[in-house]
């Protein structure tokens, strides 16, 4: 299973439970899997996360990260379109499509082959929100996409910190 991650997974991350300075385990693993093929972060969402002027971006930003997290693949526009129809809502205004962001280009990427790839997000699924106001879970669900959470990841993939009592 390929996990690809929404920025809110590191932002979350590192600003609630797994801060860069106070648990470096969590974002060596990150890397880990990334250099195994487990984790991938999409390139519009490395190009939002790597803006910040925070400490995610200065992560992101580091040679050794991008190679070994950066997930290569070109977006099928095809798909892309149909996330957006089929997802949200095919007569979205300008202003709606916008406010989607780069998630239906995540969608899309685990669109390509359902079966082995998972959107990671933290957001919750609300199923009565509509059009742009959807969130990742919700769709991923009605366009048969796997997604779950940060927490679900780190047990998946089995996520442990050698932290010891001295």
């Amino acid at each position: 299973m390929l996990y690809l991650l929404d920025a809110n997974v590191l932002i979350d991350a590192h600003r609630d439970y797994y801060s860069i300075d106070r648990v470096p385990e969590f974002w060596d693993w990150l890397k880990h899997q990334g250099t195994r093929g487990n984790v991938k972060i999409p390139v519009e969402v490395y190009e939002e996360i790597k803006q910040g002027k925070d400490d995610i971006a200065k992560w992101a930003k580091q040679d050794h990260v991008k190679r070994v997290l950066l997930f290569e693949e070109e977006a099928d526009v095809t798909l892309v379109s149909r996330v957006v129809d089929e997802g949200y809502g095919s007569d979205l205004s300008d202003d709606e499509v916008e406010k989607l962001g780069r998630d239906p280009f995540l969608i899309a990427y685990a669109f390509a082959d359902p079966g082995e790839r998972c959107v990671v997000t933290t957001e919750v699924s609300k199923p009565k929100r509509q059009r742009a106001n959807r969130h990742l879970p919700d769709v991923c669900k009605d366009l048969g996409i796997q997604s779950c959470d940060t927490f679900a990841l780190t047990r998946e993939l089995n996520f442990r910190t050698s932290w010891k009592i001295i």
